[in-house]
């Protein structure tokens, strides 16, 4: 079995998954995006393949490194991908949206399938039974939401997510938490009946960060993983880097 190194730079965070074969072997969240950094992640892992999916402005020499020692694929809008994007503007696609599309391909193949990201922003992604990316719609993800009622107010605190809240909140704090993450549940929820409404039979795939916050309060069954986005990127390095 090969070793694949999956890169994904986001706004955030930038992370590392690391594959045997087509097993998920680990995560590895990086300081920075030196070319040093990403020497001894080769050195450690000696890996045959590597993708790489950035929002961010990486130095140029880190694709140089990475396509001097492995099969290396950066993704965009030009990458071969096991679906088709018949959408306005393919090219605008974000990279995260593309993975989580994949992986669902991948994972469920000639199926409906609904995957929704939860990270800055929550996206839900409609692939069809014919591998085509329909689109689908972007909101605002739950911290965003904090911030925004922080900053948009004079007296609101800026407070972190927990998973212990009531439904009734009793202070400003409960009452946010409550509010955020009660509400993003039944809008993932409403937005999953809508699509039951014209897609009668399809998946429902749960990932990002956040979701651990969401999962116990869904009322529809889901396929909740972690790990999607490095899947998808995998799916997608195999596809071009054969």
């Amino acid at each position: 079995m090969h070793t694949t190194l999956c890169f994904d730079f986001g706004n955030t965070r930038l992370k590392c998954a690391v594959f045997e074969g087509r097993e998920f072997i680990e995560e590895r969240v990086l300081e920075n995006t030196d070319p040093a950094t990403i020497q001894q992640l080769i050195d450690q892992y000696q890996p045959a393949k590597s993708i790489l999916s950035s929002v961010i402005n990486h130095p140029a020499e880190l694709e140089t490194l990475l396509a001097q020692h492995t099969r290396f694929h950066k993704l965009g809008h030009t990458s071969q991908l096991p679906m088709t994007t018949p959408v306005g503007k393919p090219e605008t696609i974000g990279a995260d949206r593309l993975a989580i599309i994949a992986a669902s391909v991948d994972l469920f193949p000639k199926q409906h399938n609904l995957a929704i990201g939860l990270g800055t922003c929550i996206t839900y992604n409609f692939v069809n039974n014919a591998h085509e990316f329909l689109g689908g719609s972007i909101s605002p993800g739950m911290n965003m939401r904090f911030r925004a009622m922080h900053e948009q107010t004079a007296l609101l605190p800026l407070i972190k997510a927990e998973s212990n809240f009531p439904l009734v909140g009793y202070d400003t704090k409960t009452n946010l938490l409550s509010g955020v993450i009660l509400g993003m549940a039944k809008e993932i929820d409403g937005i999953i009946e809508a699509y039951a409404l014209k897609y009668s039979n399809f998946n429902v795939l749960l990932t990002g960060g956040d979701m651990g916050f969401f999962v116990p309060h869904l009322k529809n069954r889901i396929f909740a993983d972690p790990n999607l986005i490095y899947k998808g990127l995998y799916a997608i390095s195999e596809y071009n880097n054969g």
